[in-house]
C-alpha cells in the first residue's frame, strides 16, 4: 500500500511539474515581462535624468514612448543623434522620447551636450541599471513603446536614413486611434 502511494505522490508531482512547464512555455508573448522582442512587454524603471527629475517609464502609459540608448564615446550614436532629436521634436505631442546615456557620468553628459547644442534631458544610466533591464550589448539602440507599455518597433545599431523610425512611431500613434 506504501509503495502505490509513493508512485500515485510522485506521478502527481510529475503531472504538476510538466503543467507548470506547459503553462510556461505556452504563455501569450503579450504578457512575458523581461523578454526584449516585439510585442513583450518594456521593463520597468525608475531613474533621475540630468535635470534632476525622476523618470519612471509607467508615468507615460497611455503615451506612445520612444527609447534612445547612447553614448558620448560611441561615433554611431553622435551621427544619429541630431535626426533621432529632430523626430523627437517633430513627435513631441504624441510621443515621449527618452534619451538614456549609458555608462557616463553627468559631467561628461553635461559637456557632450553643450558642445553638441542640445537642450533636452538625459536619463543618467552611470552603473547599467536601465540598460541591463533592456539587455543592451551594444550601441547605439531604439525602441518603441507602444501605449499599452509593449515593444512595438526595435532597432538594434545606428539609425540611418534608410529606416523608416517616422513610420514606425506614426504606425504605433495610429494604433490607438
Amino acid at each position: 500500500m506504501r509503495r502505490l502511494i509513493t508512485i500515485l505522490i510522485g506521478m502527481a508531482a510529475l503531472l504538476t511539474a510538466a503543467w507548470a512547464i506547459y503553462q510556461g512555455n505556452f504563455s501569450s508573448d503579450t504578457q512575458r515581462i523581461g523578454v526584449i522582442e516585439i510585442g513583450a512587454i518594456a521593463p520597468e524603471f525608475t531613474a533621475v535624468n540630468s535635470a534632476g527629475e525622476q523618470v519612471k517609464l509607467s508615468d507615460y502609459r497611455g503615451k506612445v514612448v520612444m527609447i534612445n540608448f547612447w553614448a558620448s564615446w560611441c561615433t554611431p550614436c553622435v551621427r544619429e543623434m541630431p535626426m533621432i532629436n529632430q523626430i523627437a521634436q517633430t513627435y513631441q505631442e504624441d510621443v515621449q522620447t527618452l534619451f538614456v546615456n549609458v555608462g557616463e557620468a553627468k559631467g561628461t553628459i553635461r559637456e557632450f551636450m553643450n558642445k553638441q547644442q542640445f537642450d533636452f534631458p538625459v536619463i543618467i544610466d552611470v552603473t547599467g541599471k536601465v540598460s541591463g533591464l533592456y539587455r543592451i550589448t551594444g550601441l547605439p539602440a531604439t525602441m518603441v513603446i507602444d501605449q499599452e507599455g509593449m515593444f512595438s518597433h526595435i532597432l538594434l545599431g545606428e539609425l540611418t536614413k534608410d529606416i523608416p523610425l517616422q513610420q514606425w512611431l506614426e504606425d504605433t500613434v495610429q494604433q490607438k486611434n
